[in-house]
Order: C-alpha cells, then structure tokens, then sequence
C-alpha cells in the first residue's frame, strides 16, 4: 500500500520525543541498522511519549495502570547507518475511553531522510486484572489537547487505513 508521508518540515516541526546516535552493536550483516532496532528506537522513544500525556513511573506504580499495545504498522522508508543521528516524533490521531492512536516518525537528522513511521494503537491496561481499562481523565483530557492541536496541522497522516481506537 502507498501512503503519502510527511515532509522533513512537518515531521521536524512536531517536538523531538529523544535524539540518538546510532550504535555500532544495531549493524547488521547487510552494513546498516537492522529492522528490531526501528522498533527499538520506537519503545525507546515511547517513555517520553507517555510522560508528555501525563503517564510517568507514579502513573504505573500508584495507578497500576499502564498501557498496552494491540497493533503496529511500521513503513520502512530510508536506511539508517551506525553513527547516523536519528530523532523520534509523534502525532496523535484519535482515542476512545480505553485507547489510543496514533503515529510515530523516526527522522534520519544525518542523511536529512524520513527513515521510518509506525502507526500504533495502545490501550489503557489495569496491571491488576491484566486487562484493557480506561484512561484516566487526566490522560485524556492532555491526548484531547494534543490530538486537536495535531489535527490542525495542514498535512494528512499517513495512516494504512485498518487500525482505530
């Protein structure tokens, strides 16, 4: 399926969630940065996704609420090398009382390249029950925020047309 990605401008213009240089232990034998290393990157850059939606290591351990992933969609688009400087950031699509959707963009800084974008849907989780709960208001209330200020921005996310919350 092709899907229409972002700009360098429109993914840069969203605020950086961590910047790394690639290590050399993520080449693989085809000399560039193997495929679990794009999903590492992505959870690596998830904590401070959280926190910007209000969920932090209290959340977790006072709430015992979390999050779960039920889905991902990642486009692989460009190669990223050891050395390479690489950006993560988000856009917040949609949510429900117990999910949420969304996309993440990694940026090649190095090679001026949009190297990869995953589109996810996570669920609020009860860490007792193991199961899918809702949302805090708290949460809510900051995704409502973003997701708006997301949905005004003048270019289409690329979505693959099967996930919502």
């Amino acid at each position: 399926m092709r899907v229409s990605m972002p700009t360098r401008e429109d993914v840069l213009a969203l605020p950086p969630l961590l910047t790394i240089a690639v290590p050399a232990e993520w080449q693989d034998v085809n000399e560039h940065v193997n495929m679990q290393y794009y999903l590492a990157l992505y959870d690596r850059a998830g904590w401070p996704m959280l926190e910007r939606i209000g969920i932090d290591s209290g959340y977790f351990r006072d709430r015992r609420q979390g999050l779960f992933d039920l889905e991902h969609h990642i486009w692989y688009l460009a190669e990223m090398h050891v050395g390479d400087q690489v950006s993560a950031h988000v856009r917040f699509l949609a949510r429900g009382e117990k999910r949420l959707h969304g996309l993440m963009f990694l940026f090649n800084l190095t090679r001026n390249r949009l190297a990869s974008a995953m589109e996810f849907v996570s669920t609020g989780a009860d860490l007792e029950s193991r199961r899918s709960a809702a949302l805090s208001g708290k949460v809510k209330a900051q995704l409502d925020e973003l997701i708006a200020a997301h949905a005004a921005l003048d270019w289409q996310a690329p979505c693959c047309g099967v996930m919502s919350p």
